[in-house]
């Protein structure tokens, strides 16, 4: 993953803020963030040694400004090709009524 590693600020939809570096996400964007400190709402902050986030409750992340985005979006891995598509030879007859 390209973003191993980075600290980052995730905001959750219950007003929640956690800072922490990410060790892995998932295909249902599930975060895994260890050095983490959450803010809850009204109280104060927590440190944690790691913290999973169920990616259904995150509202949104905040990047560090020092990624190189154009870099990082870029598509490295080669495109497959489509395959093609053969036609049965009962398809090229033409219909008898």
């Amino acid at each position: 993953m390209k973003l191993s590693h980075e600290t980052v600020t995730i905001e959750l939809k219950n007003g929640t803020q956690v800072t922490g570096a990410i060790q892995g996400v998932d295909v249902a964007m599930n975060m895994h963030l260890r050095s983490v400190k959450m803010t809850i709402r009204g109280r104060e902050q927590m440190q944690l040694d790691t913290l999973s986030i169920r990616g259904n409750n995150i509202r949104y992340i905040q990047l560090p400004d020092s990624l190189p985005l154009d870099t990082l979006l870029v598509d490295d891995e080669p495109r497959k090709k489509p395959s093609q598509r053969q036609h049965s030879s009962h398809s090229l007859l033409p219909t008898v009524l």
